[in-house]
């Protein structure tokens, strides 16, 4: 079982480390990770897990770790109120009274000394630090931010540098406050991206009277109104009204879609015309707004192997970097004891450079901005994982029907009405898409069928008057022993039907290939092998890769049989596979990335890697553009990060560096990567295409 907990204002990479080691001591919880991005705790926990017992003892924690953070159950994200900065920090004002005070009353009446009043004025200033440093080495931690900072500033202290190391502590509370800020601020402007929040839905009570309730309060075959400019608030059937549907929350495209009594609608999408009522086919927690907003906000639980690095990374680099500083104040007093203050003075500014808070907030804040980017145009990633891979793809495998065409049947021809009666009366009990295009054709009574099976990738079967009759492929009535008359299959999808054993006849039935689908394969054949995996015979799909530019294709393809083909395709990268289908989730699902298309089947969608919310292909093109230009901005956030600070290191270690340097080379690049991450959010739309 997950349980979500919310750490608001944690953004010390090492504190979430110890943090998680912590939680995991507990009995009740199995494995701890935390998400910077979103700010929350990700708990796997046991049955013992008792939430008014178990989030006080998280609390007293994170406290005992890291001062400031708020801690509360996920569901309360939305009702904490957040303290101002002025209220935070007010002993702090008090420390910088106390040290003015001090350097007033000496400089000006010499009734005082300075020094002590210098030292009352920091600790009251640095008291979070120095409670912080105390609580690690309690807990034998004594490799952190916060004791690196200390040690640095209680040094600069001791040598007589006390402006130095006030300012130091002053500039490093700011640049915290703005990185929270910055953090909180990017949060906002992702979740606004998709603005997918609905307040509330007008809902048929038992006394026939509209009232206004709570989405949550829905339930499945509730009777719901929604006027012009609502949003649908949960998926169901229109069984008043017809109006049109603004899409572009959930698929990215502004155009709108005609929506007519009996058509099912989704929730999110905005109405635009006339009032409809819906009859509720989900609960909320269950449609598709709640699934795409859970989707966005845990998308980076899944971290990317960058990110994973750069987490192992920052709990060896602090301890390094500590050990590098005790020599460089050692090994040189050594030879020149007399200059051993300016020794210590390069080992704290070679300390305060140290913090890796640069790489260890911008990067998964980069990929969060990515997945934020992608929602924007109706992409959605389960992980930042997906959306790093997608640049090592090299093989894409494709389903045809309903990915690259439209997946709306229709009837080209019969051998008879005969055919065409039992093939509906099997079909009516189906719900592929093939079937509907019989049943609609058909305009007479069926016939009463009893224990009717359906078998995906072959068809249909049931009894009349205790005869079998069968609708399907030409493989299933072979394997029946029944010979089938007809020598060719015809372009298009042919269902063979049968009755006692005996061939009746075919219904052909032929889709049409999506505009968008022949100049997005167009463009990525240039780039990526690209082969369609099908189910149809070889006419059809020779027919469909003809026209889609000469594409390879593997043809009568069993779902088993679709597996072992796009296993048998040679990567030197890795494969995708695209489809919409229930006969595609196991592909979708052992790819090395799936890819769903947001209006095929719920399993499809369950078990895919990225869901393409408008079935439009040229989404998924714009999915790579993004994917490279994320992983653009993560780099240059490690080579500036790093760059930097190896550079200021050097310097510091020769004393070329001041303690204002050392200040702009931790907080103010942590500033600039953060922003420079935000670019994916606030770059304009046609630039991630």
């Amino acid at each position: 079982m997950i349980k979500k907990i919310v750490m608001k204002n944690l953004i010390c990479s090492g504190c979430a480390g110890r943090i998680e080691k912590a939680l995991s001591r507990l009995g009740y919880i199995k494995s701890a990770s935390f998400n910077f991005p979103n700010q929350t705790m990700l708990l796997d926990v046991t049955d013992a897990y008792d939430e008014s017992r178990a989030i006080p003892e998280i609390r007293e924690i994170v406290d005992s770790i890291e001062h400031g953070v708020e801690t509360y159950p996920y569901e309360r994200r939305n009702v904490i109120i957040q303290k101002g900065f002025f209220r935070q920090q007010w002993l702090v004002f008090v420390g910088i009274a106390v040290f003015l005070t001090g350097y007033i009353l000496y400089h000006f009446t010499g009734l005082v000394r300075a020094n002590p009043t210098y030292w009352i004025g920091y600790f009251i200033i640095a008291h979070k630090i120095a409670l912080k440093t105390f609580n690690g080495i309690r807990r034998k931690d004594f490799f952190n931010e916060n004791t690196l900072m200390f040690i640095a500033t209680v040094a600069a202290m001791s040598i007589g540098k006390p402006f130095e190391a006030i300012f130091v502590i002053l500039f490093y509370s700011i640049g915290e406050h703005l990185q929270h800020r910055a953090v909180n601020r990017s949060k906002r402007e992702i979740n606004t991206l998709m603005d997918l929040k609905i307040d509330y839905a007008n809902v048929l009570d038992e006394e026939g009277s509209w009232v206004v309730k709570d989405p949550m309060a829905i339930k499945t075959g509730d009777m719901i109104r929604v006027k012009n400019g609502e949003r649908i608030p949960v998926d169901g059937i229109i069984k008043k009204g017809a109006t049109s549907l603004n899409t572009s929350a959930i698929t990215g495209e502004a155009k709108l879609t005609p929506a007519n009594e009996g058509d099912y609608v989704l929730s999110g999408h905005i109405n635009v015309g006339g009032v409809i009522d819906i009859e509720a086919g989900k609960e909320y927690n269950d449609s598709t707004i709640a699934k795409i907003i859970d989707l966005i906000e845990s998308a980076t639980d899944k971290k990317s192997r960058t990110e994973a690095f750069i987490t192992r990374f920052a709990k060896i680099y602090t301890p390094v970097v500590t050990v590098l500083a005790m020599f460089m104040f050692l090994i040189p007093t050594l030879f020149d004891p007399g200059n051993y203050q300016e020794y210590i003075f390069r080992a704290a500014t070679f300390l305060v450079i140290s913090c890796p808070c640069a790489l260890v907030l911008s990067i998964p804040l980069s990929y969060f901005a990515g997945i934020g980017a992608s929602a924007r145009q109706g992409i959605l990633f389960k992980g930042s994982n997906f959306l790093d891979m997608m640049r090592e793809v090299d093989v894409i495998g494709l389903d045809k029907t309903g990915t690259l065409t439209h997946g709306n049947f229709a009837v080209e021809g019969y051998t008879n009405p005969e055919t065409l009666k039992l093939a509906a009366s099997l079909d009516a009990y189906s719900n592929h898409p093939i079937a509907h295009s019989i049943v609609q054709a058909y305009s007479g009574t069926h016939y009463p069928l009893e224990n009717v099976v359906e078998t995906p990738g072959f068809g249909i079967e049931g009894r009349l008057d205790g005869k079998e009759v069968l609708a399907g492929s030409r493989t299933m009535l072979i394997e029946r022993g029944i010979e089938v008359s007809d020598p060719r299959d015809t372009a298009g999808t042919n269902v063979f039907v049968a009755k006692d054993g005996k061939y009746v006849g075919r219904v052909v039935v032929k889709d049409q290939i999506r505009a968008t689908s022949k100049a997005v394969i167009k463009k990525m054949k240039r780039r990526f092998d690209i082969i369609m995996l099908t189910g149809d015979n070889k006419e059809t799909a020779s027919e469909v890769a003809f026209e889609l530019g000469g594409i390879d294709f593997r043809h009568s393809l069993l779902p088993e049989d679709k597996i072992e083909a796009f296993d048998a395709i040679l990567s030197k990268r890795r494969k995708m596979y695209v489809g919409d289908g229930i006969n595609d989730a196991p592909l979708i699902k052992n790819a090395d990335i799936g890819v769903a298309m947001g209006t095929g089947s719920e399993l499809a969608i369950d078990v895919a890697d990225i869901i393409v919310m408008d079935d439009d292909f040229r989404t998924l093109h714009k999915a790579f553009g993004i994917a490279h230009k994320t992983r653009g901005v993560v780099l240059q956030n490690i080579v500036l990060s790093l760059g930097v600070k190896f550079s200021f290191l050097i310097l510091a270690a020769f004393g070329l560096v001041t303690m204002w340097m050392a200040i702009f080379a931790d907080v103010g690049i942590t500033l600039i990567a953060i922003m420079n991450a935000l670019r994916l959010i606030y770059g304009r739309k046609s630039k991630t295409t």
